[in-house]
């Protein structure tokens, strides 16, 4: 089974987010401006992505991020309101390729590529299944 068989160039989804103070980068490093985080602007950049394929893909399967090529090119204040696009430009055996953008309003703020790939949820987690450790082991 071809998990990506039903994803296909073109696809879209947004993700609109309102800037809060939260979502800037001084709020997570002290004495730096207020404005939009690029770890923010990457993670709703993200978001959209995995938007525009998750609802093509089997059930128990995911997509997840994989590499991201980002450039922010603009701060964006708190209270913006900054629309995530997405757009499927690729389709490879395992991973999926975005082409990228952020706005604020009118004004484009960042843009780049992402791949994600696509995993089944169960396998993924008996992977990285860990036993806990008995009494003795403590």
């Amino acid at each position: 089974m071809d998990p990506l068989e039903k994803v296909s160039a073109g696809m879209t989804a947004e993700k609109l987010v309102t800037v809060t103070p939260e979502m800037t980068v001084g709020h997570v490093i002290s004495g730096m401006p207020a404005v939009y985080g690029t770890p923010m602007m990457i993670l709703h950049m993200e978001m959209a992505a995995g938007s525009a394929v998750q609802p093509f893909l089997p059930a128990g399967h995911v997509s997840v991020g994989m590499m991201v090529n980002i450039r922010h090119l603009a701060a964006t204040p708190v209270g913006h309101t900054v629309r995530a696009i997405a757009r499927v430009i690729a389709v490879e055996a395992k991973s999926v390729l975005f082409e990228i953008e952020a706005w604020d309003g009118g004004r484009k703020i960042g843009d780049g590529t992402h791949r994600r790939g696509v995993v089944d949820v169960a396998e993924f987690e008996r992977r990285f299944d860990v036993t806990k450790p008995t009494a003795e082991m403590a």
